[in-house]
């Protein structure tokens, strides 16, 4: 009776150990993360075996796991590659055959959006094997600057800054001095915010610094000059500026003063243009002329008789210049001139003239 059970337990042994070493098996288990910078490319590697005894189609899945459902990256199934999916472009088959044995695949210009668990699958009936991978994509530190904060004087704290403006936290900032000396005695080094604080800097803190910005993928860099100098006078610095001030107040108050002025000057030649200037003499009238010619011959009107003197009066009256008067339209015949009282005539400027009177003989009296 034991020897029959005992041969059962012995055949059972033999298929289980048959079914061991056949089938789909994954040899690529070693790679469970990987860590790329963005814009790089990445292997994530999928190498498998097959036993003899499986029969049928072999089919290789690629698929991102998310937290609700797995998304298609790349697909090998009858001989044919499908790869239209969200990578489109950025994905391939290391193996043009993946058949032969290689599934891996590489991500071209990889993206922050491709951060994730990806998984491959090795399917041959009646066997199937996965494998997952934990791909992280980091970006570089980039534009890195460096400056200095505060004054560069002996006898003061000087504090270099170094940051990145760009990059995947997290960043570690390293600071160095481009000479055989190194960092000064009296620095300090924040590796986290990448300040360089130099307490009580001197001349022999003066030189070129490096700072180097780093991460998990990559670094960057940048550089500066420190030149620590004696201190200034602030006392002439401050009156220099105090006197520059006052001169450019006085010069602005001055154009100020010439430009109203001059306004003014424009504003009072208009006024004086359109204005009746009563201090002003009137311009010589005709009563002048007339003057000047009667007085030249008052002198001979003693002499005249008084038979000829109204002749005479009228004649030489008409023989005044015409020039000196001014044309005047023709007045109508009945036009009655007003009488001039004597004060208004003096102040016209007419000179009274005396007339001779006449005897009943006809003498002058």
């Amino acid at each position: 009776m034991e020897s029959p059970l005992l041969a059962r337990l012995l055949w059972s042994l033999l298929f289980l150990c048959a079914d061991l070493t056949e089938g789909v098996t994954i040899t690529s288990t070693e790679q469970t993360m990987v860590t790329k910078a963005l814009g790089e490319k990445v292997a994530l590697l999928c190498q498998f075996t097959l036993a003899a005894g499986d029969e049928g189609l072999l089919d290789i899945e690629w698929v991102v796991l998310e937290p609700k459902k797995e998304q298609p990256v790349i697909m090998f199934s009858q001989n044919t590659v499908y790869d239209k999916y969200h990578m489109a472009g950025r994905v391939q088959f290391v193996n043009q055959n993946p058949a032969d044995g290689d599934a891996s695949i590489d991500i071209l210009n990889l993206q922050p959006a491709d951060t994730g668990t990806y998984q491959c699958k090795v399917k041959k009936v009646p066997d199937m094997q996965t494998h997952r991978v934990q791909l992280m994509v980091l970006e570089k530190p980039q534009k890195t600057k460096c400056y200095v904060e505060g004054s560069q004087e002996i006898g003061t704290d000087v504090t270099l800054k170094c940051n990145s403006q760009g990059g995947t936290p997290i960043i570690s900032y390293h600071w160095g001095k481009m000479s055989k000396e190194g960092l000064p005695d009296r620095s300090s080094l924040n590796s986290d915010t990448g300040d360089l604080l130099i307490k009580n800097a001197s001349r022999a803190s003066s030189g070129t610094y490096k700072c180097v910005a780093s991460n998990r993928v990559g670094a960057d860099e940048c550089s500066l000059v420190l030149n620590v100098t004696p201190p200034v006078n602030r006392a002439g610095t401050i009156a220099g500026a105090v006197i520059g001030t006052l001169l450019g107040l006085s010069l602005l108050a001055f154009i100020i003063f010439c430009c109203c002025k001059k306004q003014r000057e424009k504003k009072y030649e208009k006024e004086v243009q359109h204005d009746i200037r009563e201090d002003v003499p009137p311009p010589k009238s005709r009563g002048s002329t007339a003057r000047s010619y009667i007085g030249s011959n008052r002198s001979s009107l003693g002499s005249m008789s008084p038979s000829n003197m109204d002749g005479y009066a009228k004649t030489q009256y008409n023989k005044v210049p015409s020039e000196d008067f001014e044309r005047t339209p023709p007045q109508n015949p009945n036009f009655q001139p007003p009488k001039v009282a004597a004060p208004n005539l003096s102040r016209m400027g007419a000179i009274p003239v005396m007339i001779p009177a006449q005897s009943k003989d006809g003498s002058i009296v």
